[in-house]
């Protein structure tokens, strides 16, 4: 029987990447999709945190009631407000941002972690430094960077020139760093990333990839 993965994405572009990424028969993908969550969080002042994670809550919830065996939630700043421990459901909760910690951890070159969006930045490293020290990994070597005035760009749904800008940045350091390894932190950026690899035959680390491997092993196990 399929198991059921009800997906909360941040944004309706990235229902397409994670439709493509996991396409195992043994899956069937619910997509549930909230921008308007992460537009009033940078855009209006009178939207505090406290509001923002009463409707995380809010959404798991309902997605939990839909009949789903798992959810998964693809947005980081989402991850971050997320208080686990106030959920009135048992249902699995699977975090793009935890396998892609695991191959952040293992690389031992000075890095540059990528975002086009700064309200995601703080929640990402609390949940990656909290979660390495309960790994015992070690991360002095990660610097955060945004891309700056581009996250709206996907938000108002011009794609075509957020992956022209975020891959043209990308390039840039690229050139500028080379001793330094680059990942981008959020599924947005996986596109333009895949077009920098293809370009320039290089290994651009994403959330994505991880999570498929992630879903692999499901299936072995």
């Amino acid at each position: 029987m399929k198991k059921k993965i009800g997906c909360l994405h941040a944004h309706y572009s990235n229902i397409e990447y994670i439709q493509n990424a996991i396409t195992s028969d043994e899956f069937e993908l619910i997509h549930f999709v909230d921008p308007g969550l992460m537009s009033r969080i940078t855009t209006d002042n009178n939207f505090d945190e406290a509001k923002a994670k009463n409707k995380v809550i809010e959404q798991i919830e309902w997605i939990s009631q839909a009949n789903v065996d798992a959810i998964l939630i693809t947005c980081t700043n989402y991850i971050a407000m997320l208080e686990e421990d106030r959920l009135k459901t048992s249902i699995p909760i699977i975090k793009i941002d935890e396998p892609f910690f695991n191959y952040v951890w293992n690389i031992t070159e000075p890095q540059i972690l990528l975002f086009t969006n700064p309200a995601t930045v703080e929640g990402t490293m609390r949940r990656l430094n909290e979660l390495a020290i309960a790994h015992d990994k070690l991360i002095s070597n990660i610097e955060t960077r945004v891309i700056e005035n581009t996250f709206e760009l996907i938000m108002q749904g011009r794609k075509e020139q957020y992956v022209e800008e975020v891959s043209k940045y990308i390039k840039g350091v690229l050139a500028s760093e080379k001793s330094k390894k680059i990942s981008v932190a959020q599924l947005s950026m996986v596109k333009p990333a895949d077009k920098v690899e293809r370009e320039l035959n290089v290994k651009i680390g994403n959330p994505l990839n991880p999570l498929v491997t992630y879903f692999d092993n499901l299936l072995l196990n």
